[in-house]
């Protein structure tokens, strides 16, 4: 079988899936952002723009003018392909960023399979959840034109996949029958328990094992719309009741959900900045991005690892620490309460409660070995659930052959 996948970043959502289907024979080619020649074996063609943005663009266009640029230059590396003999079978593309625009009227018969993250709902939409962070007065405008590129896509392709249940109730009743509920999944083999795993840091003659009192915190970037604020501010008095705790906390200072700072030192700075004086600063280790190894071991060796985050798709770091068998604490927000069953897999507590969220963490610091249970069980759900090999595959398989 032919199959294209068109992602700006491929593999990303399609990861677990290319080397399955090389294995089985399929022929795979690729279209991203990323430079010509080959990813994960896969022939990869670069799309890049015929120019940027137009200046002085009426605000709420501004997201459907780089939808359209990038439709179009998707749109001729498909003609380029279709003059050279190649036709898919299926078409595998990521809806968000408007790639999967004018796919359909190159390639009219052939099948196309559009990924859907998330639809915005004004009425459940992540972005009022904190009054910390008020939304702008015209956001509803700017939600509506991007939910239209959002319709076009759902109007245009064959099948629409989204990854939970909660994502999934999030889409128009008219399309909900049209969207498929399929995960991208997770290796359960290499991510799961090791006692035996250690970490050393680079900058401290420590070396970390399961036995150091430690917090872990990840997130791709340290931002609210994943609780970053909320969480360093229960620092201090999570570290005054147990100071030899050691916290690690990994990600970057960018923006993926949230506005942009306006702060030269990014989120970060910020709400550091608030409490670090109240801090034993030689216990929190900012550790940036790691290495995926590196990222693992750091899982393994957690006591408790704490997940914050507005009602938006959960984060795969979520579902992998579940897999690791982490002994959690989460925000009771709808997408966690999805993965998550409280005392059973995890403890969840209130996004906005500092208080519930010490107690929560503290009563895992004080007797982790009583919640050794609730780490099995995550792991237990995430095999059941979220295993690549033995459920998401045979389900994405499906999709594609049918």
């Amino acid at each position: 079988m032919n199959i294209l996948f068109v992602h700006n970043n491929f593999p990303a959502q399609y990861r677990g899936l290319i080397p399955a289907l090389i294995k089985r024979g399929d022929y795979l080619v690729s279209i991203s952002q990323h430079e010509n020649g080959n990813i994960l074996g896969v022939l990869n063609l670069k799309y890049s723009f015929s120019r940027g943005n137009l200046k002085g663009q009426h605000s709420w266009l501004i997201t459907t003018e780089s939808a359209v640029l990038r439709g179009e230059a998707v749109a001729i590396r498909c003609q380029q392909l279709k003059k050279k003999g190649f036709s898919p079978d299926v078409i595998l593309v990521h809806s968000g960023w408007g790639e999967a625009l004018f796919i359909k009227d190159i390639w009219p018969e052939v099948k196309l399979i559009s990924f859907f993250e998330y639809y915005y709902r004004m009425n459940k939409d992540a972005i009022f959840f904190d009054k910390e962070f008020p939304p702008p007065d015209d956001v509803a405008f700017q939600f509506r034109m991007r939910n239209a590129l959002l319709l076009s896509a759902l109007d245009s392709c064959d099948i629409g996949v989204t990854s939970t249940q909660w994502q999934h109730s999030l889409f128009p009743s008219a399309y909900k029958n049209k969207i498929a509920v399929v995960h991208e999944g997770i290796d359960t083999t290499l991510l799961r328990p090791n006692i035996h795993a250690w970490v050393k840091q680079a900058k401290l003659k420590y070396t970390f094992n399961y036995k150091t009192p430690l917090i872990t915190y990840i997130n791709r970037n340290l931002e609210p719309a994943r609780g970053y604020h909320r969480f360093l501010r229960a620092l201090p008095e999570i570290q005054r009741r147990y100071p030899d705790v050691h916290v690690f906390i990994i990600g970057e200072n960018g923006k993926s959900y949230t506005t942009t700072c306006t702060d030269k030192g990014g989120y970060k700075k910020v709400f550091l900045d608030e409490v670090k004086d109240q801090l034993d600063m030689r216990k929190i280790h900012f550790l940036g991005k790691i290495a995926y190894n590196n990222y693992i071991k750091i899982l393994q060796i957690s006591t408790v690892h704490v997940y914050l985050s507005y009602p938006f798709f959960v984060s795969w770091s979520l579902l992998e620490a579940m897999s690791v068998g982490c002994k959690i604490v989460a925000a009771r927000t709808d997408p966690i309460k999805e993965v998550i069953e409280h005392k059973k897999s995890g403890l969840l507590v209130d996004f906005f409660s500092t208080k519930e969220l010490v107690h929560q963490v503290c009563n895992i610091l004080k007797e982790p070995e009583k919640y050794n249970k609730m780490g099995k069980y995550a792991r237990e759900y995430i095999i059941t659930n979220f295993d690549f090999n033995s459920v998401i595959f045979p389900q994405q398989l499906k999709l594609i052959d049918e």
